[in-house]
């Protein structure tokens, strides 16, 4: 369910976007975003296990992950499949619009 409103949402993808021509010049206009605006680090819950959410990375197939630990265990998640924590961290809103614009 998204917190933001239609205009929100076409301004963020806007910002992500713009000068970006192809789907890989703009996942790095999204990466570029939660990289600056995602406020880390967080905990979250994945599969039942507390994680904290230390950063994210763009990978060399231009999917966008979340670098989550547990101790000495660290693991990537897709940003599209991270659970979110209640309180959201600060700029999660980037990883709502980057879910919207994925589809």
């Amino acid at each position: 369910m998204s917190t933001l409103g239609r205009v929100e949402l076409d301004a963020m993808i806007e910002e992500a976007t713009v000068d970006a021509y192809g789907e890989d010049e703009q996942r790095t206009g999204w990466f570029t975003m939660l990289e600056e605006y995602l406020d880390v680090p967080f905990t979250t819950m994945v599969l039942g296990v507390e994680v904290t959410v230390r950063g994210v990375d763009l990978m060399s197939d231009g999917t966008i992950v979340a670098l989550c630990s547990r101790g000495r265990v660290r693991q990537s998640i897709g940003i599209l499949e991270l659970p979110l924590p209640s309180p959201v961290p600060e700029g999660a809103q980037w990883i709502e619009a980057y879910r919207h614009w994925a589809g």
